[in-house]
């Protein structure tokens, strides 16, 4: 496991781990609570390289638990716990994920997945009834999508960093178009894996209203800075507005 440089004593957060099985497998997860009451929830997914704890998924945690919010993740089909040999490399859970999308694996047992694990979260007694939100690109926004489309209770969410032209993504934009709830995309201007076009189609295929495409210069990377502090205040205002 990942080691944190704060103390379980000097942690302002509640840490909970679930270990859920849906559909004959087993789905690993992490949420942090707020000590004071919530304010909603956000589930964090992580891109292709990382897992539940990435330092993505931590910053994201970081930026939202002061503003009230508990953050929760799971682990990708081919990341974190779910890793057959037990590893986090960042460059074979990338390549693993990669050749894993290609082949359609886990298209539809993500959306299972977080479906069962929000179904898990909103029984306790401190998220019932609270707004939900999702925050995830890359591979967060490839499985993401499917998921939004499937599941109502999420009220606003943060995308990005993926296109209609990758392989394998002929059905992100049919699901994108089932969409109204209201969307933070964000994509990177020199990104070395998603070409612009098809990044603006996948974002011109949301059928929400309340939609903003958000462009910065350089590579493909995950949130963070400025960046995420974007979409995170996009996030809370539009979970505000929806209480």
């Amino acid at each position: 496991m990942q080691d944190h440089l704060i103390s379980p004593v000097d942690r302002p957060w509640r840490e909970e781990r679930l270990r859920l099985a849906v559909q004959g497998r087993a789905v690993p997860g992490i949420a942090w609570l707020p000590e004071t009451s919530c304010a909603g929830l956000v589930l964090a997914c992580h891109g292709g390289s990382g897992h539940k704890e990435s330092t993505a998924v931590l910053a994201i945690r970081d930026r939202l638990l002061p503003e009230g919010y508990a953050v929760a993740a799971i682990d990708g089909p081919v990341h974190g716990e779910r890793r057959a040999d037990g590893s986090r490399d960042p460059g074979a859970a990338k390549a693993d994920f990669r050749a894993a999308w290609r082949e359609g694996f886990a298209r539809d047992g993500m959306t299972a997945d977080w479906r069962a694990f929000l179904d898990a979260l909103l029984a306790w007694p401190a998220l019932t009834g609270r707004p939900v939100g999702y925050i995830g690109v890359s591979m967060g926004t490839a499985y993401g999508l499917p998921y939004l489309a499937a599941d109502g209770r999420v009220r606003a969410a943060v995308l990005g960093l993926w296109g209609t032209s990758y392989p394998a993504s002929e059905h992100l934009a049919p699901a994108a178009r089932q969409l109204r709830i209201p969307v933070w995309f964000t994509q990177q201007w020199d990104d070395e894996v998603f070409d612009r076009e098809g990044t603006a189609g996948l974002f011109d295929a949301l059928g929400s209203a309340d939609k903003r495409l958000v462009a910065y210069p350089g590579p493909h990377l995950e949130l963070s800075g400025e960046r995420l502090d974007d979409a995170a205040a996009f996030l809370v205002s539009r979970l505000r507005a929806a209480c």
